[in-house]
């Protein structure tokens, strides 16, 4: 019989030892929001951390993607306090935010009962999560967050649901074919005998991309499903740091000899942003040949993330 490890938790200011220098640093870096955001299935983009909120300043302030609603996150790596939560509500009303979110060590049953509350009495459009944070660990591995949901608004997958058709509509048999496609794409890497060295840790979603973060809050390996132009896409996407861009191109010819010639070098002036794209021509709607754009696609990313994982 197979010796098993043992789980064991880990005390957070072993890990964190401030909580705005070191723990919020940590939470906005994209692969670690993440773990928050696909535990509450939704995304977010424009995040500010440390953003002011009159004479305070709120852990983080972003939006929410489909709904473009106000997000807010506070931090306290002690147990939940009045003084947080009289805080989260003046945060809350400076942005006018719809999403709050109250990441906690642990959390008093008042305070439990606080949070339900809101969530019962106030309308749809707000929602008031509380979330326990902890650190586990198997032997000498390396601690690993976890998010537990304490409280949340009640029947929140269908206020998401409403609140996403007022905003956009319901999706179209497209956006539903994308979300089919990015689904099989995650299916396919997990069924194949060697492991991808790709995280494809995100939900996917109703839309023409996939993003897969690689240890940096600068930028992000994008998948892309074009039915109008009828290309796959794969590609580094740069967030406004023209030092690194420039120092890729100043590499390009070796660059080019990974990856191919025909990758494109890309600036977005009107986003503040660079991307490095490789297309690859196919009939995406032809699902019999999804194994072969899947094949390609895991193949680029990995190529991608080893080449360019050395400039952050």
């Amino acid at each position: 019989m197979k010796d098993l490890g043992t789980l064991t938790t880990v005390e957070l200011r072993s890990v964190w030892g401030h909580e705005a220098l070191e723990f919020t640093r940590w939470l906005a870096m994209e692969e670690n929001i993440n773990l928050l955001t696909d535990e509450l299935d939704i995304e977010i983009e424009n995040m500010k951390p440390e953003e002011s909120a009159g004479r305070y300043s709120v852990d983080i302030l972003a939006d929410e993607v489909n709904t473009k609603r106000k997000v807010i996150i506070e931090n306290q790596l002690e147990p939940t306090d009045h003084k947080h939560l009289g805080q989260l509500l003046t945060y809350a009303s400076a942005h006018d935010a719809s999403i709050i979110i109250w990441i906690v060590k642990d959390y008093t049953e008042e305070h439990k009962q606080a949070i339900d509350w809101f969530n019962r009495h106030m309308p749809e459009e707000i929602s008031f999560f509380l979330i326990k944070i902890e650190l586990w660990k198997i032997g000498n591995s390396h601690p690993a967050p976890k998010f537990n949901i304490i409280s949340q608004p009640n029947n929140w997958a269908k206020t998401l649901k409403k609140a996403s058709s007022q905003y956009k509509g319901n999706p179209s048999e497209l956006k539903l074919l994308q979300q089919r496609f990015w689904q099989s794409l995650k299916e396919y890497v997990n069924q194949q005998s060697v492991k991808s060295k790709v995280n494809y840790g995100r939900t996917p979603r109703p839309q023409h991309w996939y993003d897969i973060s690689f240890g940096t809050s600068k930028a992000h390996l994008s998948l892309t499903f074009n039915s109008r132009t009828k290309q796959l896409g794969c590609e580094l996407y740069i967030k406004s740091d023209e030092s690194i861009y420039m120092k890729i191109e100043a590499d390009k010819v070796a660059v080019e000899s990974e990856l191919g010639q025909d990758i494109e070098f890309m600036d977005l002036p009107e986003k503040g942003a660079f991307r490095i794209i490789k297309t690859y021509p196919c009939d995406l709607f032809d699902e019999n040949k999804w194994p072969a754009y899947f094949e390609w696609l895991d193949g680029q990313a990995q190529k991608f993330q080893k080449v360019f994982k050395r400039y952050f």
